[in-house]
């Protein structure tokens, strides 16, 4: 062979071997994978009277707006402060349900979509509670239909905070009435009447609870802001005392005796001392209006609730909203602990990503 030819050969695969080395030697660049957040700190975001309501892995958000009704829906709670909220109502000026919107709720119902809500027109005594109604899927889509005000004849005043306790097959709202039509006496109860559909009441109302301990009369007497909580088929409905313009707005607890009438109240066991209160070195002053959800994987109960970091600052614009888990007791009955301090790491629900 010729020694050119040799050595044009001999070229060739020491190139092909160099090359073959080089790539070798390069290090293999793996994709930045960022660290999962395993948790998050309270308060979660700015707002008051915090709801949350559940379906198909989707977390469905709202809170007290005041001038329209705003929902969030993420699939992390611990993240709702990055979700976007969709504004769902707006009010016409001049109507009675124009003005002061409270303490939204969400519920699907008969499959449909519906909000309970607060509103008057603008003077306090006018406050009623409200309905609203959605066919489509997506709540945060669709038409948002006016059903008009929810209520009993027989007590067809002030009236806030509405709720819905689904039990053996039947529904019943519940809600905070104030029986005097002119706020001399404020006082503020809670009661519960049967539902003949999602905003229809039937029958009689009953009084389920009044403001009668000390801790319940902070300011003046209360008992406001329903919730209900079922744990292995017991009943409870939690509730928040005192005028919420005070540090000392907290949490009491009833329950429902098992195979219980929730309508009759003598089936309804009222404990004598608050299940949440204040603390003042986690910057958690009047904790109350809260709602209840389960974590991602079905697991843990979290209970999410508003709160001011500071004493003194009322029912204004400086509450937040907080979420922490709660547990379950020897008796069956639910531990809310103490308020978590503020900025402290918690971990996040269980199935949470």
């Amino acid at each position: 062979m010729n020694v050119r030819v040799i050595f044009r050969i001999y070229i060739v695969y020491s190139l092909v071997f160099w090359l073959g080395c080089k790539s070798s030697d390069k290090p293999v660049v793996e994709p930045f994978v960022p660290p999962q957040e395993t948790t998050f700190t309270n308060p979660l975001i700015t707002g008051a009277d915090p709801s949350v309501y559940q379906k198909d892995g989707t977390y469905y958000y709202m809170h007290t707006v005041g001038n329209a009704i705003r929902l969030w829906k993420t699939d992390a709670m611990s993240k709702i402060s990055s979700a976007q909220a969709v504004t769902v109502f707006t009010p016409t000026n001049g109507q009675p349900n124009s003005r002061n919107i409270w303490a939204p709720e969400l519920f699907f119902l008969d499959n449909k979509w519906y909000i309970y809500y607060t509103a008057g027109n603008g003077e306090d005594r006018t406050q009623r509670t409200w309905v609203l109604e959605n066919s489509n899927a997506d709540p945060t889509t669709g038409t948002w239909v006016n059903k008009g005000r929810i209520f009993n004849t027989d007590t067809d005043f002030w009236a806030i905070d509405g709720t819905v306790l689904e039990h053996n097959g039947q529904r019943y709202f519940l809600w905070c009435g104030r029986p005097d039509p002119n706020n001399a006496d404020l006082t503020q109860n809670i009661y519960i009447a049967k539902m003949t559909n999602p905003w229809t009441l039937e029958g009689s109302s009953t009084r389920l609870t009044t403001p009668q301990f000390a801790w319940e009369r902070n300011g003046f007497g209360v008992n406001e802001a329903p919730q209900v909580l079922t744990i292995n088929n017991k009943v409870f409905m939690v509730y928040s005392a005192s005028f919420c313009g005070t540090d000392d707005y907290a949490l009491g607890i009833m329950s429902l005796n098992d195979g219980g009438n929730p309508l009759n109240l003598n089936d309804w066991v009222k404990r004598n001392q608050p299940v949440f209160t204040k603390k003042p070195q986690s910057g958690a002053y009047g904790p109350g209006h809260n709602s209840f959800f389960k974590s991602p994987d079905g697991n843990e109960n979290w209970m999410i609730y508003h709160a001011n970091s500071n004493p003194n600052q009322g029912c204004a614009e400086q509450r937040n909203v907080r979420m922490q888990k709660i547990t379950i007791g020897a008796d069956g009955f639910p531990n809310f602990g103490e308020p978590v301090a503020i900025g402290l790491q918690i971990t996040k629900p269980s199935g949470e990503k």
